[in-house]
């Protein structure tokens, strides 16, 4: 089973929260919760995180998330951005608290977060990782 972080944010502070982790089986993520988390918060783009590897390459995942983007842009007609995650969960780990780390099944949510912090911060900078358009 694939866990597919989710996180909100605004581009006015630049900073995002995490909300919950969608379950994804043989490729496909529980559409209706998705159904119910883009009716509720409206977002007016969303961002997918780009597992690459260290050297650049693509890994095993990478051509999923792209075709989860496409996915995601023809259901909900809006922009859907690429950003480069390497190293997210990482960086959510570092992010919470020792209690929080045993309970692993939030831990996609914050890296959703640092996600979308990523592009928040970088939106306009191509140059970061960040890719706009078709995949």
């Amino acid at each position: 089973m694939t866990k597919i972080g989710v996180a909100v944010g605004q581009t006015l502070t630049a900073t995002a929260t995490p909300l919950e982790v969608v379950a994804a089986r043989d490729g496909q993520p529980d559409w209706s919760q998705l159904d119910r988390l883009i009716k509720q918060w409206r977002p007016d783009a969303m961002v997918v995180g780009e597992p690459l590897n260290m050297d650049d390459s693509d890994s095993p995942m990478a051509q999923r998330a792209r075709k989860f983007r496409n996915r995601l842009a023809d259901r909900y007609h809006c922009p859907v951005h690429l950003v480069d995650e390497r190293l997210s969960s990482r960086a959510a780990r570092t992010r919470q608290s020792p209690r929080a780390r045993r309970r692993e099944t939030k831990i996609d949510a914050v890296a959703a977060q640092v996600i979308l912090e990523t592009w928040l911060a970088h939106a306009s900078d191509d140059a970061t990782g960040v890719r706009d358009g078709p995949a």
